[in-house]
Order: C-alpha cells, then sequence, then structure tokens
C-alpha cells in the first residue's frame, strides 16, 4: 500500500495516522480535514473552555491541542484542513475535495465524525449548537457579555454540560427534555433520576416531558423564547440546542458502501471493501455505535492494523466507557447495560452526589456507575474487563 488517505482529521482521524506510522507504514499519508483547526480535544468545550476568560483568538486554545509541532512533523503526512470531502469513487478509489481535486489513493480510513441534529427552520441569532471550536468561541463570547436567560434544549450530557456551565457563570438556565427524564437510555430510571437532580441542586430548572415546536425571534432575527410543544414559551436570551448527532455520512450517499446509522463495517471497523475502513463517530461497528472519545481512540488503532493486513485479523471488543463532568460532580458509566439489570450502591450515597454503583443481572455484574468516585470505578471498571471464569461441573 504506497498511499492512504484519512477523511476527517479530528480524534479519530489523528489517532488513525498515528497507528499507521506507528505500525510500519512509510508510504504517503494525507489528511483532510473539514475545519481549519489542527486536531483539539472536543470534550473540554462544554465545559472548561466554555467558563474560561474569552481571548482575542479563541480558536487558538493550546490547551486543546491533541498534537504539536514536533509530532506533525513526525507524522509526514499532507494536511487538507478547511476542505471537505464531497464524493468517494470506490472504482477508482478516488476522494472528490470541494476544492476540485481528487485524491486517488490504494486505502482510505473514513474518519468524519458526527453532525449535530438541529431543530426545523431557521436558527436566529442567539441560537447555537456546539460540536466545533468555533461554535464554542461563539457562545463563549455571547455568555461573557452579561447576564442572560439560557434555555438548553436536550438534557443528555452535552446539554448538561452546557447547563452546567452557563449556571456557574451566573446566567438563569433552564434545560427541557422530552423524555420523561434525562439519560434513561443510558443509565436506567433509578440511576437517571439521581444524576437529574444536580440540575436543581445548583439552581437550573429541568422541564421534562415536552418537545420544542420551534424559536422566536424579534424583528431584528435574534432569538427571543422557545415555543414548546404544549403551547408553553420560555423567554430566552440565548438558546443552545443538544438533540443528538448523526453521522457525517452525507457526501457518502450513492458511493456503495453500506450506510444505516453510520459505516457499516464488520467487528474490525472493515467495510465491504477490505481497503477502505471507519474509526469514531462515524463507524458502525459490528451493528452498534459508538459516541465517545474512547471508542474513537481505540477503534483507530484497530482499524488501521487491518488496513494495512489487507483483511481483518484484529476485531475491536473494547468495553463501552463513557465520563461526564457536571456541575462539579464527574459521572463515569462502563460496560453493558440492559433494561432489566438492578442497580444496587455498593459504596458511598446519592444525598452526598458521590456513589458507587453496580447493575447486576443474574448474579454477575454488568456495568458500572460512579458519581465522583473515580478510583473504586477505576478498580471495577477493570474487573469487567476480565474474562469470565469457564463454568465447572
Amino acid at each position: 500500500m504506497k498511499s492512504v488517505t484519512v477523511i476527517g482529521a479530528s480524534l479519530a482521524g489523528l489517532y488513525a495516522a498515528r497507528a499507521l506510522r506507528a505500525q510500519g507504514y512509510d508510504g504517503r499519508l494525507t489528511l483532510v480535514g473539514a475545519e481549519p483547526h489542527l486536531p483539539y480535544d472536543r470534550p473540554p468545550l462544554s465545559k472548561e473552555f466554555l467558563t474560561a476568560p474569552a481571548t482575542a483568538d479563541s480558536a487558538a486554545e493550546a490547551p486543546l491541542a491533541l498534537t504539536d509541532a514536533e509530532e506533525i512533523a513526525g507524522l509526514d503526512a499532507e494536511w487538507l484542513l478547511g476542505t471537505r470531502a464531497t464524493r468517494l469513487d470506490l472504482r477508482h478509489r478516488a476522494v472528490h475535495l470541494d476544492t476540485g481535486r481528487v485524491l486517488t489513493t490504494d486505502g482510505i480510513v473514513l474518519a468524519t465524525g458526527a453532525a449535530p441534529r438541529r431543530l426545523p427552520g431557521p436558527a436566529p441569532a442567539g441560537s447555537y449548537t456546539l460540536r466545533t471550536l468555533d461554535d464554542a468561541g461563539a457562545l463563549r463570547a455571547e455568555l461573557a457579555r452579561g447576564p442572560a436567560r439560557v434555555v438548553v434544549i436536550g438534557g443528555g450530557f452535552i446539554g448538561a454540560e452546557v447547563a452546567a456551565s452557563c449556571a456557574s457563570l451566573g446566567h438563569q438556565v433552564t434545560v427541557v427534555e422530552a423524555a420523561p427524564l434525562p439519560l434513561v437510555p443510558q443509565l436506567g430510571e433509578t440511576m437517571a433520576e439521581l444524576c437529574a437532580r444536580l440540575h436543581g441542586d445548583h439552581g437550573v430548572a429541568l422541564l421534562t416531558g415536552t418537545g420544542v415546536r420551534g424559536l422566536r425571534a424579534d424583528g431584528d432575527g435574534r432569538v427571543t423564547a422557545v415555543e414548546l410543544a404544549d403551547g408553553r414559551l420560555l423567554t430566552a436570551d440565548l438558546v443552545v440546542t443538544g438533540i443528538g448527532v448523526r453521522p457525517a455520512t452525507d457526501w457518502l450517499a450513492g458511493s456503495g458502501l453500506p450506510l444505516a446509522d453510520g459505516v457499516r463495517c464488520d467487528a474490525g471497523c472493515v467495510t465491504p471493501i477490505p481497503a477502505i475502513v471507519a474509526a469514531g463517530d462515524v463507524a458502525q461497528v459490528a451493528g452498534a455505535r459508538a459516541e465517545h472519545w474512547t471508542s474513537a481512540t481505540e477503534q483507530a488503532a484497530t482499524a488501521v492494523h487491518n488496513l494495512l493486513a489487507g483483511r481483518t485479523v484484529r476485531t475491536h471488543r473494547a468495553l463501552p466507557y463513557f465520563w461526564s463532568d457536571q456541575y462539579g460532580v464527574r459521572i463515569q458509566f462502563a460496560g453493558h447495560r440492559a433494561p432489566g439489570d438492578v442497580p444496587r450502591i455498593v459504596e458511598g450515597s446519592p444525598d452526598d452526589r458521590s456513589f458507587l454503583a453496580r447493575y447486576e443481572r443474574d448474579g454477575r455484574t454488568t456495568a458500572v456507575l460512579a458519581l465522583n468516585r473515580p478510583r473504586p470505578f477505576l478498580r471495577l471498571r477493570r474487573e469487567l474487563t476480565r474474562p469470565s471464569p469457564a463454568p465447572t461441573g
């Protein structure tokens, strides 16, 4: 393989490039990134970055950088930043770019990530989604102008983190969640209810069980209110929408690659064409898609290993893991929770917003959840990764 093109220059793309060089690939390497920035860390965008003082150049935040000049030189790659892939020609193994350039390549790593879901209709001034560094920089500048009534649409992890950040800055915050309770799919009803209490603990209003019909704006096109599905109006100076993401596969439509909820791959992150692999938020690996930092980094190494081998010789079997920082509380979860699994608190107390819980099924632990218990959580997470003992008898 003489040339490899990585489409997507964020976390998964960077880790794929690192893995290629680490695994001995010395051919031509090209990274194509839609954003103008070198790879940066996204999780802080809704937390530390949002609450930090605004700078003249918010797009040059060194603490967010995932790489440096020395590594960039060592990777010996061509970086095409601020450039979008628009079409994939499988027959000629060619990637068409929005600049008009066409890249013909032997191998392709798809790492385009995901795009935020948006509300129908136009987005008035003062309404934001939070996915990119530029998104976060613009929102941070708005928040720095003074006290505001902020409505966050969506009570998932991003929405909760943004709400916590806005509240810490002294803004009046309301979170709107369509489900009866946020985070039930991830944590189950009992544990989700305990996490939802964090909002009220910090003066943030949580409205559940209602969707959003649309946003109202004044004559200047500035948002003034959020209209709920039940007819209520919430006055708003700023609105942040965090209603999930969708895999960034639009440019692959009609390419011939199988697309569903992402690029469909086998357990080794390999598509039906062995010279094309996928990793990160865009990849549906063995029927499942994970939108978490750890998955992106681990899948990239597996995908590249198989790309260089020309077939699937390694599979991705990592334990699902994610974390979220809200209101000074670190929430960590690992494992495979099923709807019938029963959570049991084994350490700490929900009243203190610091506890460790096991999810159990048929006498065995299937998942673990911790609030502000990082050390014992790590121990139980490691236990979950150990193979189950073989049955006796």
